[in-house]
């Protein structure tokens, strides 16, 4: 069977017009996607900036607030009016100063960048290219 020539019934300036067409409608769609990703890229540095400081205000609020309330149950329970509550506030304070640094570390940990090796070797440098 034969096969239809692609140009059937078109001019050559028609054929070319219609690549350069789809040439341009290509490069738009390039320059869109890139563009979009620019405004989405610029925006996900100050959403997850705010992300970070709400997670880590809240592990700290969280902390202070379970020893005060364990505190006042204790107080309650033994009748040891603010005794157990400033120790447990205390201790929540601490708690809380420590799961700040653990998520901080985890933050740091899961975004850090690779670092260079500081001897200068690196496997591309002997290759020539």
């Amino acid at each position: 069977m034969a096969k239809p020539p692609e140009n059937q019934g078109q001019t050559d300036s028609a054929t070319e017009a219609t690549r350069d067409l789809a040439s341009r409608i290509a490069l738009a769609k390039r320059e869109r996607m890139l563009a979009d990703n620019r405004s989405a890229g610029g925006n996900s540095g100050s959403s997850e900036g705010m992300n970070r400081g709400i997670r880590i205000g809240s592990e700290f609020v969280a902390a202070v607030l379970v020893g005060a309330v364990i505190g006042y149950l204790i107080d309650l329970g033994l009748g040891t009016s603010p005794w157990a509550m400033l120790i447990m506030l205390m201790m929540g304070f601490a708690a809380g100063i420590l799961n700040v640094t653990r998520v901080v570390a985890e933050m740091n940990a899961a975004t850090a960048v690779p670092l260079e090796p500081k001897d200068g070797s690196d496997k591309d440098a002997g290759s020539g290219q």
